[in-house]
């Protein structure tokens, strides 16, 4: 007799799902008609621009929609038991167990006044009735097993005495203690190193084999998306317009809104003499705003017609196990879309030349800062003093119009060599000179006109842009303060700047809480450039931003450029977008450019074994695409007490190369070998050796 063989169910099944809000307007629908299924050791991504209804999803699942929101419609299945209409008594019994939450930012789901052992313990004593000392045993295995060095002494410390990468493995060692069987994550890398964030992607994938558990990650990073998950339910203005397992997904995506996801990504092998991102249109309608009886992304497509105005397409299969919400899925081909005049991309633009004057001349830069000692013989004015090396002998020279890189984790300096060059830090020791002039003293000691010539654009707008003045006026005074234009034509040029940043005149009046993050950077974007200065330093400014928000700020940066030939030196920890933005690129790390080159031969070999580990550790939209796995112990030393000899030794994954274990390492500095006459590496394995490594990535 022959069996039948009976798939296990889902352990999470969520059917037209429709979620509202109770507002002074009225009831506003956030989610409409959402429907998933999510099985053991399988990982749903949820993907899409902010404000489509990610996270509104999965507070839903968890019925943490707050006093005004509610669940209007539709079925949440958890093990084959309906979530909806439950008691709080029963979903409290069921959050923290069976059904857990990592959210994006750690220290706000941790408690500062707490340990870490005690926060970790309390959740096995409240679900499982441990004793106090299980608790606090399995607790200490768990962050062993989410790879947290020296776990004993970490469940003494408060959350602040952690790293972001440690306080995100404690949340999900705390997520996972009882061994839930859905464990939901909200964008739990976005504000993290590359490095940690691929420990931990690693650990995700990990968990999923060793418990089995059931994943939905919410992220707007389609390079993640590649990486972790198995399925992917792609979600626009509160609609599931997509759904496909991961790799037909990428490979042939059948909505018009994820193929402009697409489009708007900057491929790690791609320049920008190469390639054009094209964002997508419009934005995101506010659920208040939202079309009943249409297609809802009808007005940001390039292929709607009458019928996609009058009428709401459905969900429906185009091919086995892939269905798409467009009345045209099946039609459309996505290799034959033309960018429709709305959208404004830059021209093509080339390479500057070497040899163009140099605006930024930097010469073995330091900047340190005192440490305060501890000791006894301090309150005497006794004592060696403590320095924090946070740049410790740069080397910069930066081309008039181009664009500079700079790439490295957290504590590498990154920001602190902006902040020196700004004025906002006053360098230690070292030549510092811009356009001929020495500029190492603060910025409240600089002339005006430098000032003027050299400006910053912010990763935060909102920690930059005052409250109470509207956008016209923030954009005005610096116009006003360096006299760029006369006091009667202010009001024009506030204008014009408006314009090419691609806001209209009516943002003039607007205060900045009436604005989107993305309109925020552009405001920040535009003052920043009505000085017309020579030198723009952009410190993060496209990390916190959805993609097609990035690839619009991307362009308006080059075309900024291209326009004014302004010089940029760009941070950012993102990869992908420094190899598409920038025409040198300088890799730093603990206070040092071990690297330094074109864009092109950064990114290929012969790399600096911390370049090599970089470009191994950034997710890429393709899951077709093999990359080599290299892993980086621990974290960045302190800049207090920093390695001797190369200061990436104690991480360094090619030690074995060299003779000794390269005992040579750790005694004496690395030459600087030069593999062209633009690219040099900091290391003490020869060239001849680092150009027989194998490429990191390898397309297929």
């Amino acid at each position: 007799m022959q069996t039948r063989f009976h798939p296990l169910p889902p352990i999470l099944k969520v059917e037209n799902l429709s979620i509202s809000y109770a507002t002074r307007h009225g009831e506003v629908e956030a989610v409409r008609q959402v429907s998933f299924e999510v099985n053991r050791g399988m990982t749903l991504g949820l993907v899409g621009e902010s404000g489509c209804g990610k996270t509104t999803v999965a507070f839903g699942i968890l019925d943490f929609l707050g006093p005004n929101g509610r669940i209007v419609e539709g079925s949440i299945k958890f093990q084959g038991r309906e979530l909806i209409g439950r008691s709080e008594k029963e979903l409290r019994l069921l959050r923290g167990d069976q059904i857990t939450m990592v959210y994006q930012d750690p220290m706000q789901a941790l408690n500062p006044s707490l340990t870490i052992g005690e926060q970790l313990a309390e959740v096995l004593v409240v679900h499982r009735g441990l004793s106090h000392a299980e608790a606090w045993r399995r607790s200490t295995e768990m962050l062993e097993r989410v790879y947290m060095p020296d776990a004993p002494n970490v469940m003494k410390r408060y959350p602040h005495q952690l790293s972001g990468g440690q306080q995100q493995r404690v949340v999900i060692a705390m997520a996972l203690l009882n061994n839930p069987a859905l464990l939901i994550m909200d964008e739990p890398t976005t504000a993290l190193d590359v490095t940690v964030e691929a420990a931990v992607l690693d650990l995700i994938e990990d968990l999923k084999r060793d418990f089995d558990t059931g994943i939905i990650y919410i992220t707007h990073n389609l390079g993640v998306v590649a990486r972790v998950c198995d399925q992917v339910a792609v979600m626009y203005a509160g609609e599931l317009v997509e759904r496909a397992p991961v790799k037909a997904l990428f490979a042939h995506p059948l909505h018009p809104y994820t193929q402009g996801l697409m489009r708007c990504v900057p491929k790690l092998g791609i320049t920008k003499e190469a390639s054009r991102l094209y964002p997508i249109r419009g934005r995101v309608p506010a659920p208040q705003d939202r079309p009943r009886g249409a297609c809802i992304f009808a007005p940001r497509c390039d292929y709607a017609t009458e019928r996609c105005r009058n009428e709401r397409p459905m969900l429906q299969e185009i091919t086995p196990g892939h269905s798409a919400r467009c009345f045209y899925a099946g039609q459309i081909d996505p290799s034959a879309w033309q960018p429709s005049e709305e959208i404004e991309v830059p021209a093509p633009g080339q390479r500057v030349a070497p040899e163009h004057e140099v605006v930024l001349h930097i010469e073995n830069l330091k900047t340190y800062y005192e440490q305060p000692s501890r000791s006894v013989l301090s309150l005497f004015g006794l004592g060696k003093k403590q320095y924090v090396k946070a740049v410790d002998g740069v080397d910069l020279r930066v081309p008039r119009g181009i664009t500079v890189g700079v790439v490295g984790e957290s504590g590498c300096g990154k920001s602190t060599l902006a902040k020196t060059i700004i004025g906002l830090e006053s360098p230690t020791a070292g030549v510092l000179q811009f356009l001929g002039f020495d500029i190492s003293m603060p910025v409240t000691r600089r002339d005006v006109q430098l000032i003027q010539e050299l400006q910053m654009v912010f990763q935060n707008p909102d920690s930059t842009m005052n409250p109470a003045y509207t956008v016209g006026q923030q954009i005005a005074r610096p116009l006003q303060r360096f006299k760029t234009v006369p006091p009667q034509q202010v009001y024009d040029e506030v204008i014009r700047l408006l314009h090419a940043v691609r806001l209209d005149a009516s943002y003039y009046d607007r205060f900045p809480s009436q604005l989107s993050g993305g309109e925020k950077q552009r405001v920040g974007i535009a003052r920043a450039f009505a000085s017309r200065p020579e030198l723009v330093l952009c410190d993060e400014p496209v990390s916190a931003l959805d993609v097609s928000v990035q690839a619009a700020v991307l362009n308006l940066l080059l075309d900024i450029q291209r326009q004014y030939g302004t010089t940029m030196l760009f941070i950012a920890h993102d990869l992908s977008v420094v190899r598409f933005f920038s025409d040198l690129v300088a890799v730093m790390y603990l206070g040092h450019i071990v690297e330094f080159g074109p864009a092109e031969a950064i990114y290929a070999p012969p790399y600096h074994p911390y370049t090599e580990a970089l470009l191994s550790a950034v997710p890429i939209p393709d899951p077709c695409a093999t990359q080599k796995r290299i892993r980086l112990e621990g974290n960045v030393p302190s800049a207090l007490n920093p390695p001797s000899g190369c200061v990436f030794h104690t991480r360094c994954p090619r030690r074995s190369m060299l003779p000794d274990q390269g005992k040579v390492c750790a005694v004496q500095a690395p030459p600087q070998q030069w593999n062209t006459e633009q690219h040099y590496i900091l290391c003490h394995i020869p060239l001849e050796a680092l150009r027989k490594m194998e490429p990191v990535i390898t397309s297929c």
